[in-house]
Formats: structure tokens, C-alpha cells, sequence
């Protein structure tokens, strides 16, 4: 059976839980900022979030949404207890598959990566949903920063400019090996725009190109 989330039929408010999830979230990351930038932390939990609701992702999916790194980069192992007992068990599971490293140090880059790709595979619906998500939010921030500022992008990334573009298309392959919804062909999209302005600036710096 192919694994799918449990998206809303109808419009449900977000409740208490989404509040103290939003809350948490902002406490544990309120140090943070993203990479190479003085944006919030807190910014790509909100991206993530609006994408998993707009995709029609319930409270449980959205909340995941918010306090899928807090286990990675706010406490390790422990923070996925804390979680747990916060906010369910479901939640738990959807945090804990969407992160690559509960320990300190992590490990190097590239095994995190290969190992978290494999157990990506292995994962639920709910959990695919929101790594969808969050790659896709990480995809269109790389977009946007490419544009201002070209090739030095890649040097805020551990895995520089060949492991960043290896990740995300071997991500982009794993997501379409089941049919797409709405954020997955959205990630594929722009992970495509993505290699076309690659190449595109590959070409101008070619021996073969003529001016």
C-alpha cells in the first residue's frame, strides 16, 4: 500500500496544542537563525507549517511541522521524549523520522544524509509529507538566495555545491516513487529550476561559450 498522510476533508480551526506547539518551537529555536543569514529560525517552521496546511495537512501534521528540528538542533534524544509526552505519540513519530542526527556531535554530513534517504523509504505517509515539506522550503530558500548572490551560496553548506545538488535530487527521486501530491510536485519543480540556473551558469563559464 502506498504510504499517504491523513490530510483534512474540511476546514478544521487549529486548536490549543497548534498554539503551544508554535510556542515551544519559538522558546527551543529562539537562538537560531538560518544559515549564513540573520532570518529567525523560527521562519522555516512557519514555512513549513503553512506548506503542510495548505496542502490540507491536520493539527498533528501541522504541529510536526513546527517542531521538526527541535529534536536535531534543541536537545537531542531527550527533546523527542519531551515531545512525546507534549504532544502524542503520532506527532513524536513524524519529528523523530524527520531527523538525521539525535546526538552530539552529528555525524559527518554525508552519512547523516545516506542514512537518513534510506530511512526516508521506509517512512509513513505523515512523515513523507512533512520532510516534503521542509526539503521544499529549504529548496525555494536556496532559489531565491542563488539569484541574489550565484555560486557563493554553496559555501554556507556542509555538503558544498556537488553534495547540496546530490541531496536534493536524490531526495526529489525518492519522493516521486510514489504519486505525487501537492508539495512533492511543488519540491520536484523547483528542484528542476534549481539545476536550470545551475546550468545556466554552468554555460556561461564554459571554454564554449562565445560572448
Amino acid at each position: 500500500m502506498k504510504p499517504e498522510a491523513r490530510l483534512r476533508r474540511s476546514p478544521k480551526p487549529l486548536g490549543a496544542r497548534f498554539r503551544r506547539a508554535f510556542l515551544f518551537a519559538a522558546e527551543k529555536h529562539a537562538a537560531q537563525a538560518r544559515k549564513a543569514s540573520t532570518i529567525p529560525y523560527i521562519a522555516h517552521l512557519m514555512g513549513v507549517a503553512s506548506v503542510v496546511l495548505e496542502a490540507g495537512g491536520d493539527e498533528d501534521l501541522a504541529i510536526a511541522a513546527l517542531l521538526h528540528d527541535v529534536v536535531e538542533d534543541c536537545g537531542g534524544a531527550p527533546m523527542l521524549k519531551d515531545v512525546r509526552r507534549r504532544f502524542g505519540s503520532r506527532v513524536a513519530k513524524i519529528v523523530d523520522g524527520c531527523t538525521d542526527a539525535d546526538s552530539y556531535p552529528k555525524p559527518p554530513w554525508r552519512e547523516r544524509k545516506e542514512k537518513y534517504i534510506a530511512r526516508l523509504k521506509k517512512e509513513n505517509g505523515d512523515t513523507r509529507l512533512v520532510s516534503a515539506a521542509d526539503k521544499l522550503n529549504n529548496v525555494r530558500s536556496i532559489l531565491s538566495d542563488y539569484r541574489a548572490i550565484g555560486e557563493s551560496v554553496w559555501s554556507r553548506f556542509n555538503g558544498g555545491r556537488a553534495g547540496t545538488l546530490w541531496y536534493y535530487r536524490t531526495l526529489r527521486d525518492e519522493f516521486l516513487r510514489y504519486k505525487m501530491n501537492r508539495i512533492t510536485r511543488d519540491f520536484e519543480l523547483a528542484v528542476r529550476e534549481l539545476e536550470s540556473l545551475v546550468a545556466s551558469e554552468d554555460s556561461q563559464h564554459s571554454p564554449h561559450h562565445e560572448v
